[in-house]
């Protein structure tokens, strides 16, 4: 299907191994999709980041005692990521449990970075040759997203059991006992909504600026099959430099909201984990 008769088919998944389940809501139609395209741009990714970004950040400027501390190539633009994540990012929120949750930080903003980027590569117009569907991007996918926000989510509970015990139980109902009723419900409900938010935060907007790429190229051939060829080449020119300024704009927010994914993942573990804290901050305040 043509990109203007459907500017979704540039961002929806497209199915490569399905087999016959009935999960109810989640197997549409009967199938269950093993491998599709964006499944296979995750896997991309995790293969990338393994092979890579571990050889990266080993590469030191020499061998004595003063190189082997100093980074180079890439090695300095993964050690200048990190450390501004961990110092500016997650250690304001997270306080002494930073080193705890760094690397699940860490991970999570070069994983998602590397699927939006991976994303706004043309592979789907490359493999259409061998007859697949390979890119797009994999964020776009609301199950994605929420997959990532329900990881978070079992990292704030376990961890704010664990490190804050029953302080943590106690700050779903921050008010009078007799308000239990309904305050914990309350509380309940600000946690599914921060989860809730992470998911679709990072869906809505990687799928946003796909879906617009694909009208705006949709209306080149729109133009060519109403207007004529003369008319298609003068609208295509006009479409060309927005979809080159909305491409330039999706890589600034492919990395803008891998950073926002894991400044959220930082603060929401930060405010489960560092709970008891607030709590005996407060107390003075009774006396």
């Amino acid at each position: 299907m043509m990109a203007a008769d459907n500017p979704l088919s540039h961002v929806v998944q497209h199915p490569l191994v399905q087999v016959d389940a009935d999960l109810g809501f989640l197997t549409p139609g009967g199938k269950l999709t093993v491998l599709s395209d964006q499944i296979t741009m995750m896997i991309l990714a995790g293969i990338l980041l393994v092979l890579f970004v571990p050889a990266m950040v080993r590469r030191r400027a020499g061998s004595d005692a003063i190189g082997r501390l100093v980074p180079t190539g890439w090695g300095n633009f993964f050690e200048t990521v990190c450390q501004y994540l961990r110092r500016e990012v997650a250690q304001p929120v997270l306080g002494e449990h930073t080193d705890r949750f760094i690397p699940y930080v860490w991970s999570a903003f070069f994983f998602v970075l590397t699927v939006n980027v991976l994303g706004l590569l043309p592979l789907a117009a490359v493999s259409a040759l061998a007859g697949l569907h390979l890119g797009g991007t994999a964020t776009g996918n609301i199950w994605v997203t929420a997959t990532l926000a329900v990881l978070t989510l079992v990292m704030m509970v376990t961890n704010g059991l664990r490190l804050g015990g029953m302080d943590y139980v106690r700050h779903f109902n921050p008010g009078p006992w007799w308000l239990f009723w309904l305050l914990v419900p309350v509380e309940i409900i600000g946690l599914c909504a921060k989860t809730f938010a992470l998911a679709v935060r990072l869906f809505a907007n990687m799928m946003a600026g796909h879906i617009l790429l694909g009208v705006l190229v949709g209306l080149i051939l729109s133009a060519g099959t109403a207007l004529g060829l003369g008319a298609g080449l003068g609208i295509s020119a006009l479409v060309v430099a927005g979809a080159v300024a909305i491409s330039l704009l999706e890589v600034f927010v492919a990395f803008l909201q891998a950073f926002i994914f894991s400044f959220l993942t930082a603060l929401f573990i930060g405010m489960s984990v560092n709970v008891h804290h607030e709590h005996h901050d407060e107390a003075p305040a009774h006396h």
